[in-house]
């Protein structure tokens, strides 16, 4: 049986309860964290954690957070954090806006990633694309002036509208020629034969 929804397209109270709880449990979650005075990275879309457990291994200093919207993924993300012992590394269940809006003001981010996303490669899904302008808005809000956020996919389409959306917004700017901060073996990126990757910085 479907829900019924309030006449004008409105959600539902018990949707909107249900989101409203969710976003708070990713609040507390983070809130919770101590990152020791380091700085923050973000991945969004961290996939199994094979990426960022390398990165948070090779720089104790930073503090690593990994965010997807898989279960299963945050789990075995969290069983390597624990097997390494890593007190710089972390996972989370969310949607890169959802951690996002609660996000406080008072903890920048320092830098933040992007690796393989989804590419929704059919022009009727592209509203569903991670990188839109509302998202470059809020990333740009939690992240000081020159912080970097860096961009990777195997997919042209999806390299071209990053590039596009990106440079037609007032708060990034595109690096050309920056190096890639740290290569690692990921789960995604060994199925890829090729890829594009980018570097833009908080103007």
């Amino acid at each position: 049986m479907s829900e019924s929804v309030p006449k004008g397209g409105g959600v539902p109270p018990e949707v909107l309860a249900v989101q409203a709880a969710r976003l708070e449990s990713i609040r507390t979650e983070i809130s919770a964290l101590d990152a020791g005075g380091r700085p923050i990275l973000l991945e969004f879309g961290c996939g199994h954690g094979h990426w960022l457990t390398s990165y948070a291994e090779a720089f104790p200093d930073i503090f690593c957070l990994g965010a997807d919207l898989i279960s299963a993924r945050v789990k075995k993300g969290n069983g390597k954090r624990d097997r390494r012992g890593l007190k710089n590394l972390h996972f989370v269940k969310a949607e890169a806006t959802e951690l996002l809006s609660v996000w406080s003001q008072e903890v920048p981010i320092a830098q933040a990633f992007m690796l393989f996303p989804d590419p929704w490669p059919k022009k009727r899904h592209f509203k569903n694309r991670m990188i839109q302008p509302a998202f470059l808005s809020q990333l740009a809000g939690l992240m000081p002036k020159n912080a970097p956020f860096h961009f990777r996919t195997d997919h042209p389409g999806y390299f071209e509208w990053t590039t596009e959306h990106v440079s037609e917004h007032p708060d990034w700017l595109i690096e050309e020629g920056a190096p890639w901060p740290w290569e690692a073996t990921s789960y995604f990126q060994e199925l890829m034969e090729d890829w594009q990757s980018m570097v833009v910085r908080k103007a």
